[in-house]
């Protein structure tokens, strides 16, 4: 992938994310802010999933604000059975439009070809980098001109400018929303605040500080308030989430710079990149590469390379505590690379826990989805050059004066081959202390406990390799999307045993994690864990596992009453 600048020449953003100062973000012409901050836990009727999120844009005259055309949503994510507002902007609502639900109308959106960046963050952290390269691309300009009807070049003149609006997806007593900040703001004034009291975290304070203007345009004030804090309706709906992007000049051309790797944080990894050579390099003159990462540089030296072959070469680090998006860089010298140049996402999984099931949960709808199926990498292979010297001893004759030998040898390549591969077990049973279970079966609304062991088989060094390290589990009740459990580790090496946290809503802070009341009857109960972060020369390795007890009644069931 060709990477390229994204930033001053084409627009200025009106944003701001993430828990950071107003000046840390006005590089060029840019109007950029946002913040946020940590999100509580939600309700089996009230939820929202992280990175179920969108936006909304809207091209506008730059000078009036006049919508040219119809609203566009935009969203990564599959959106079913929505309960939506129309495509209407803030501009528009500012102007008297009325919050109108849409009975009966699909909900219709686009899922771009390359995913939008995360725009509503569960703890407040958005990357305002990839926001700002991704939506002043001319990739985003010409998806969002194809969208809306707009002729691009029309478009990117300089009389129009786009309306950008976070979108949250969430769940609210039961039915499934989609909503702007501002259209949170004005729900909850006519709901009386029942929004705000069930979603705060979300409607009123990472959703509306997701994005806002650093400085005033087309009418909406620049935003100088808190960028931590819960919010009021009425600066939701004036001021509070919205950005705008205008047209200077032409957007660049090419690719919009997309990750080409994703770490986790605080994560042991391997960066590698594969070095070719048109002639031999040999201990005599070999290659050597330079791998420059968070200011510090890792320097591979001595490969060695046949002529017309390659190699890979790569470096073992650990990542930084704080998600961040950052730039690797490889210089190499006697040999070249395809590839120079890295962006690298380092992400925090964000464990969003699952809330408390309670006694009075119902979800009379509900039907048991299938299995994900997420891509898994089980086996690796790489393999490392190395050269010796093969001598032919030729004996020089001069006559009368005698001869000498010489050495006319040459050098000889020799390829050791390495593999690793990663299996697993998952285990999911009744917690010890159900006091009815029986082996797998179970009553509904008791906790249950699990297993994981990943394991990695390899015959190479330990330099080549990183242990497992990372693995999280999803589940039934949520779609196995909706939230998630990282699981901690209990033991590492090249056999890592992993185990729920402690539950926050255990009475003894056991390791389980509960199911809820209402779960069908003669039910497998199907829990999905995958184990990330054994890293090789030859990427990451990965593996899916699932395991399930069976439900057959609820824990009302082992309540009785005594009377005389």
């Amino acid at each position: 992938m060709i990477l390229k600048r994204f930033f001053a020449i084409l627009c200025s953003f009106c944003l701001l994310v993430c828990l950071l100062p107003a000046t840390a973000f006005a590089d060029g012409n840019g109007n950029i802010d946002g913040g946020g901050g940590s999100m509580g836990n939600g309700t089996s009727t009230n939820f929202w999933s992280p990175g179920n999120d969108g936006i909304r844009v809207s091209v506008v005259d730059a000078e009036s604000g006049a919508t040219v055309s119809t609203s566009v949503d935009f969203s990564n994510r599959t959106q079913n059975n929505v309960v939506y507002f129309g495509k209407v902007n803030k501009l528009q609502y500012l102007a008297g439009a009325s919050l109108t639900p849409q009975s009966g109308a699909s909900y219709k959106y686009i899922t771009p070809a390359q995913a939008m960046p995360t725009i509503v963050n569960s703890k407040g952290q958005n990357n305002i980098d990839a926001i700002k390269r991704y939506f002043c691309s001319e990739y985003a300009c010409r998806m969002v001109a194809d969208a809306t009807g707009v002729d691009y070049e029309q478009m990117i003149a300089g009389d129009y400018k786009l309306l950008i609006e976070p979108i949250a997806y969430f769940t609210h007593n039961g039915q499934y929303y989609c909503m702007t900040a501002t259209e949170a703001g004005l729900y909850d004034q006519k709901a009386g605040g029942t929004l705000r009291k069930t979603m705060t975290s979300l409607t009123h304070k990472n959703l509306p500080l997701a994005m806002f203007l650093e400085f005033s345009d087309l009418g909406i004030s620049a935003w100088g308030g808190s960028t931590n804090k819960t919010q009021n309706n009425s600066d939701i709906i004036s001021t509070l989430g919205v950005g705008i992007v205008w047209f200077d000049e032409i957007p660049p051309e090419g690719d919009i710079e997309i990750p080409d790797v994703e770490y986790r944080v605080n994560t042991d990894v391997i960066t590698a990149v594969t070095l070719r050579s048109d002639t031999d390099l040999t201990p005599d003159n070999p290659a050597t590469a330079t791998f420059h990462i968070l200011g510090t540089t890792y320097r591979v030296n001595d490969v060695v390379i046949p002529a017309g072959d390659s190699q890979v070469i790569w470096v073992k680090w650990h990542t930084p505590s704080t998600p961040q998006t950052i730039t690797i860089t490889v210089s190499a010298s006697g040999a070249y690379t395809a590839q120079d140049t890295f962006v690298a996402e380092i992400v925090d999984l964000n464990e969003h826990i699952p809330p408390d099931p309670t006694a009075t949960d119902t979800n009379p709808s509900y039907t048991v989805p299938s299995l994900p199926s997420k891509p898994q990498k089980l086996t690796a292979n790489w393999g490392v050059w190395s050269c010796y010297w093969k001598p032919v001893w030729v004996w020089c004759d001069h006559d009368k004066n005698g001869g000498h030998w010489v050495d006319e040898g040459y050098w000889e390549y020799e390829y050791t081959g390495y593999s690793a591969s990663i299996h697993g077990t998952m285990a999911l049973a009744p917690d010890d202390i159900v006091p009815t279970a029986s082996r797998k079966d179970m009553k509904s609304g008791y906790s249950v406990k699990q297993d994981v062991t990943a394991t990695l088989s390899t015959d190479a060094p330990i330099s080549h390799i990183t242990h497992p390290q990372t693995a999280f589990s999803v589940f039934p009740e949520f779609q196995y999307e909706t939230y998630l459990r990282l699981l901690q580790r209990m033991s590492s090496g090249r056999s890592a045993k992993f185990t729920f946290r402690p539950n926050e809503f255990s009475t003894y802070s056991r390791t389980v994690h509960f199911t809820p009341l209402w779960f069908p009857d003669s039910t497998d109960y199907t829990v999905y864990t995958q184990v990330w972060d054994t890293w090789t020369p030859d990427g990451m390795l990965s593996i899916n596992l699932n395991d399930y007890v069976s439900i057959n009644g609820s824990l009302y069931d082992d309540w009785y009453t005594n009377r005389e």
